[in-house]
C-alpha cells in the first residue's frame, strides 16, 4: 500500500527506516518531501539499502544510519521496549556534507539517543552488519533469543561460522572493522542483550518476509569476487527462505 503525501511540502528531515525490501517503494513515496535542503537518513539493516534510496532520491542528500544495541521489541501495540541503548551511528553516503550529516543527527542527540558521527561508512555498516549476520538466521532458524544462541553447544558454532566468514569478506573488501576481535565483540554486545530476538527472528514468528537477502544472504554476494568461502552463510539463506515459502 502506498501512502499519499502530495501537497505537506518539503521537509528537513526524512528518515526512511523500513526493511531493506521496501526501501525504493518508500524513496518513491517521500519524493514529494525532498528538496534542495532536506536531508534524507537511511536506516537499515544488511547492506545496500543506502545505494537503492540514492538511485531515487539521489546522493547528494543522502545520510546512511546504523542502530546498534537496541534488541528493541513492540510487546503490545504502541509500546515500544528496548533491551539495550547502545549507539545511534551516522554518515555520508557521499557527497552530503558532514555539517548537514550532523544537523541531521541532531535531532536524535537531543532526543536523548547516543548519537556518533562516521566518516567511514563502510566500516561503520560493517561493524553493525557483523552482529546481524551472527544472530539474525540462526535465531530465525531456532527460535532462540541472541543469549540463547550464544550459551547453545549446536547453535552457537553455526553463528561463529556466519560471522567468520561476514568479518573475512569485510577484511577481503578492505573494510575496517575496528573493533578490536571481532568475536569477542560480538558476544559482548550479544551478551548485554541476551533476551532480544533479532528482528529477522519475530518476523519469521509473525509469518512476514524477512530481510535474509540483505544479511546472511548479502554475505555470499559480498564475497563475489574475493575468493572468500560462504557456505554457512549460503546454507542458512538458504534454509531461512525455504522456511518463508511455506507460509508466503
Amino acid at each position: 500500500m502506498s501512502t499519499t503525501i502530495d501537497g505537506l511540502g518539503t521537509a528537513d528531515l526524512v528518515v526512511i527506516a523500513t526493511k531493506a525490501f521496501d526501501v525504493e517503494r518508500a524513496a518513491h513515496d517521500a519524493r514529494p518531501l525532498v528538496g534542495s535542503g532536506t536531508i534524507v537518513q537511511s536506516i537499515q539493516n544488511g547492506l545496500g539499502s543506502a545505494d537503492r534510496v540514492a538511485g531515487v532520491l539521489g546522493p547528494e542528500r543522502l545520510s546512511v544510519g546504523v542502530v546498534g544495541g537496541f534488541g528493541a521489541l513492540l510487546p503490545e501495540p504502541g509500546v515500544a521496549h528496548h533491551n539495550g541503548m547502545e549507539l545511534v551511528r551516522f554518515g555520508s553516503y557521499g557527497t552530503l556534507p558532514a555539517a548537514e550529516v550532523a544537523r541531521g543527527a541532531e535531532v536524535w542527540s537531543t532526543s536523548g539517543f547516543d548519537v556518533r558521527l562516521f566518516e567511514d561508512i563502510d566500516r561503520m555498516v560493517w561493524e553493525k552488519f557483523i552482529m546481524n549476520v551472527t544472530f539474525s538466521g540462526p535465531a530465525s532458524l531456532t527460535g532462540l533469543t541472541i543469549g540463547q544462541i550464544l550459551d547453545d553447544p549446536d547453535a552457537w558454532p553455526v553463528a561463529r561460522a556466519c560471522a567468520l566468514e561476514a568479518i573475512a569478506v569485510a577484511q577481503a573488501r578492505g573494510v575496517a572493522l575496528e573493533v578490536g576481535d571481532p568475536l569477542e565483540h560480538i558476544r559482548h554486545l550479544g551478551g548485554a542483550i541476551g533476551n532480544a530476538r533479532p528482528s529477522m527472528l519475530i518476523d519469521v514468528q509473525h509469518r512476514r518476509r524477512c530481510e535474509i537477502d540483505a544479511i546472511n544472504g548479502a554475505v555470499v554476494t559480498a564475497a563475489a569476487g574475493t575468493g572468500v568461502p560462504t557456505p554457512v552463510n549460503a546454507a542458512v539463506s538458504s534454509l531461512v527462505r525455504a522456511m518463508e515459502r511455506t507460509y508466503l
